[in-house]
């Protein structure tokens, strides 16, 4: 019953915004990760990862991983006390309302459209969010930068430092 429920309660036209790209969960306990999707909405709502990832109430790390249309990723971690956020690249948000919510989030403003759309990109949130789990801020930072690689290449690399790269490819191809 509990499904039905919840459907009821999203915005209708949610479904329907549905964008290229995935959302899924890296789980690590015991030493060993697994990944599984999340549903399609936690692209574009950013309240429906969260929740999805604190209801995993796992003991050990749990990580939200999106791939937004294919443009640039955001990396979620629930904390006792909220969550740490981190997206790729924060103009973004002009186009991207889960963009938009990261920052909303981080209390960051973005800047006026006109300097927006000619900066390259640049990442916001927590940059040490995947420290204690092997990739270090200023490396999560220069990866992010890389314009040449898709946000599935930069997701895959993160995976590989951190030791889940095999989960998540089994679970995203």
């Amino acid at each position: 019953m509990g499904m039905a429920v919840q459907s009821v309660e999203r915005p209708a036209d949610v479904r329907e915004q549905a964008l290229p790209g995935y959302a899924v969960a890296a789980i690590r306990e015991d030493g060993l990760w697994r990944c599984l999707r999340l549903v399609p909405e936690a692209l574009v709502d950013l309240d429906t990862a969260i929740t999805e990832l604190r209801a995993l109430r796992s003991t050990g790390a749990v990580l939200g991983l999106l791939d937004v249309d294919d443009e640039f990723f955001v990396l979620l971690r629930p904390t006792p006390g909220g969550v740490s956020l981190m997206v790729s690249d924060a103009v973004a948000a002009l186009d991207y309302d889960v963009a938009a919510d990261v920052l909303d989030l981080l209390r960051v403003d973005l800047p006026p459209e006109e300097d927006a759309l000619d900066a390259p990109p640049w990442p916001e949130g927590d940059l040490s969010i995947l420290a204690d789990l092997g990739l270090p801020a200023d490396e999560l930072e220069v990866l992010a930068a890389e314009v040449e690689l898709y946000p599935d290449e930069q997701l895959a690399a993160i995976g590989r430092r951190c030791g889940f790269a095999d989960a998540l490819a089994e679970v995203v191809e």
